[in-house]
């Protein structure tokens, strides 16, 4: 096994986990197997329950596993399943060595930092980089290995000893280090300047690691005499100094690695340049392609995004991804327009007024509205007058998870009269509870007590719109978190007054898929479709929404006629026969197939 770690230094926000995720693709298209392993420093277990505001979306995988956002770009970028252990935290690890201490793994020891703490880490490492990632038995090739925050921070000490001796315990040719800093232009100089990157490297060196590779941030390519400075006073050849300047879009950045070469520094290296065991030169057609194909849209499709989290993207990082993997799919420039759903509610109105008619302003003028997860009762009185909004103007609408409960709540009070009509999570002492607690929660713990990761949802109604987008699949294998659930006792109320509970769990009783049959495209998700999209192939619901805001659905239902989809979202042609024929991977104006997989990324 070979090992890639990339750190960061200056400042937070560099794009590591892109430059991560553009390394593995980069190795990828060199012919290795990849897989990645993201270290977070902080005390959490896992990402579960974090603030969006804080800390960005919670990206969730197939074995529930409440994880870093990076792991998304993880996933997407490589086209893999990561499971939790992937995700290393402090919390994890000093949790695993505790219950050694208190099991006498231990006995007669005492437990330190070094080496116990560090010691796990580098098991941790080992055992997680050993498993098969990309739906076969075999193990990765190269793990590449993402520590959070910057050189220095105190909480990343015992991993940066850790990885100290764990490069030296996998010997030379088994161990590169790529070292992500910035070179800034100061406005009053104007020059490109050095002296941050040399104090990060000076910083890491005293920690005992030596970089192999630079790579620089900038917002303009670097100048030659600034590499040759940072070559000097880094004591890095100037061949392993990469620019990653800022460019229109992040499909560019491995295209970026490539051109600079970074593949041969990094398979230098790792003594992986022996002819005959990978490739000298990446194949990477297929994002020059999609980097160019993105560049070149130009008819923009609106979606209005009304949520609560709307002044950090990051909170909703994979749904914008899965926008633009549909989006772009359907030949469509993305426009998100961000609306803070608290602002479209009467107190709004009389508070600040502008806000109120910028907000209903920009619902009115999207060519569809989406309505993301989220918790807690803040703003869900503007999420709801966003989906009636959408339901009374025959405005293309996709709710997920929260999404799809105020779409139900919005219905009973406004189709079925039920003006009490809420979710017992908002008033718990509702006398009509749409939306109830899932039995199986808990109501005492926070942390991993939702229903969490992937889950068979059962599609009962067959010519409805959501069983089209799926290739009349008889069953799908999305990803949940949530502790609501629709009353199932109501269920049949809803269906009388018109509203179609279209996807069932298997028990039958827990609602999964919503759709209003006349409506020209009205669908409620309780699972989360966006973890599961990638670039070259988008998720259904998500390719619903972008081709009916574009007036595209008919016809992509109509090229979907006679196709399957399978669990993991691949769309197969099949044969009258029965037989099925190997996946075709993406949509180019509903016709299939387009190019393989690479990330769009918003």
């Amino acid at each position: 096994m070979k090992y890639v770690l990339v750190t960061g230094g200056v400042v937070s926000g560099l794009g590591k986990g892109v430059t991560a995720s553009s390394i593995g693709v980069l190795l990828k298209g060199c012919g290795l197997r990849v897989t990645s392993i993201k270290i977070d420093p902080y005390l959490n277990t896992d990402a579960g329950t974090m603030s969006p505001f804080e800390h960005g979306e919670v990206f969730v995988l197939d074995d529930g596993g409440e994880v870093d956002l990076d792991l998304g770009n993880y996933e997407r970028f490589l086209d893999i399943k990561l499971t939790r252990d992937n995700n290393i935290t402090t919390g994890k690890i000093y949790q695993s060595v505790i219950d050694k201490e208190r099991r006498g793994d231990y006995l007669g020891k005492t437990v330190q930092v070094v080496p116990h703490i560090t010691d796990e880490i580098q098991e941790w490492i080992e055992r997680v980089a050993m498993n098969p990632v990309d739906g076969t038995e075999e193990a990765a090739d190269v793990c590449v290995i993402e520590l959070g925050g910057t050189i220095g921070d105190i909480e990343s000490m015992p991993f940066i000893e850790a990885l100290g001796q764990f490069s030296y315990r996998v010997g030379p040719g088994n161990f590169c280090l790529v070292h992500v800093s910035l070179v800034p232009v100061l406005n009053v100089v104007g020059e490109q300047k050095t002296k941050p990157t040399q104090h990060s490297v000076r910083g890491l060196r005293g920690l005992g690691l030596i970089p192999d590779i630079l790579a620089c941030r900038s917002t303009q390519p670097l100048e030659e005499q600034v590499k040759v400075k940072l070559a000097q006073f880094c004591h890095v050849p100037i061949p392993n100094i990469i620019n990653l300047h800022d460019v229109t879009n992040i499909w560019h950045i491995p295209l970026l690695l490539r051109d600079q070469k970074a593949h041969e520094a990094i398979l230098k290296v790792l003594d992986l340049q022996c002819v005959g065991k990978v490739p000298r030169e990446p194949k990477l057609a297929e994002w020059t392609d999609r980097a160019s194909k993105c560049d070149k849209l130009k008819t923009p499709v609106r979606i209005a995004m009304v949520g609560k989290y709307t002044g950090l993207s990051d909170s909703y990082l994979s749904v914008l991804k899965a926008l633009l993997h549909a989006s772009v799919a359907l030949n469509r420039k993305l426009v998100v327009e961000w609306v803070p759903s608290c602002d479209l509610e009467d107190s709004t109105a009389q508070e600040t007024p502008d806000a109120y008619e910028k907000a209903w302003k920009l619902l009115r003028g999207a060519d569809g509205v989406l309505v993301p997860g989220g918790f807690g009762d803040r703003g869900v009185q503007g999420k709801i007058l966003a989906a009636k909004y959408a339901r009374e103007n025959n405005v293309p609408y996709l709710g997920i998870c929260l999404g799809m409960q105020i779409a139900v709540i919005e219905f009973a009070r406004s189709v079925m009269k039920l003006h009490g009509a809420n979710s017992t999570e908002f008033d718990p002492a509702t006398k009509t509870p749409c939306v109830i607690f899932m039995p199986e929660g808990s109501k005492t713990h926070m942390g991993a007590t939702m229903r969490l990761g992937s889950r068979r949802t059962l599609l009962q109604v067959k010519n409805c719109k959501s069983a089209k987008l799926y290739g009349n699949a008889s069953y799908v294998d999305e990803r949940h978190r949530h502790r609501y659930e629709v009353n199932p006792d109501m269920v049949q109320e809803f269906e009388k007054a018109g509203l179609s509970f279209v996807g069932r769990d298997e028990s039958g009783r827990r609602m999964e898929i919503i759709e209003l049959p006349t409506h020209r495209f009205f669908i409620g998700a309780q699972f989360h479709p966006e973890f599961k999209s990638r670039p070259g192939n988008p998720s259904p619901l998500f390719l619903g929404l972008i081709a009916a805001a574009s007036g595209q659905l008919d016809h992509l239902l109509q090229r979907l006629t006679g196709r399957g989809i399978c669990s993991n979202g691949h769309v197969m042609k099949v044969y009258k026969n029965g037989h099925v024929m190997k996946p075709l991977k993406g949509l180019v104006n509903g016709h299939y197939p387009a190019t393989g997989n690479g990330p769009i990324p918003i």
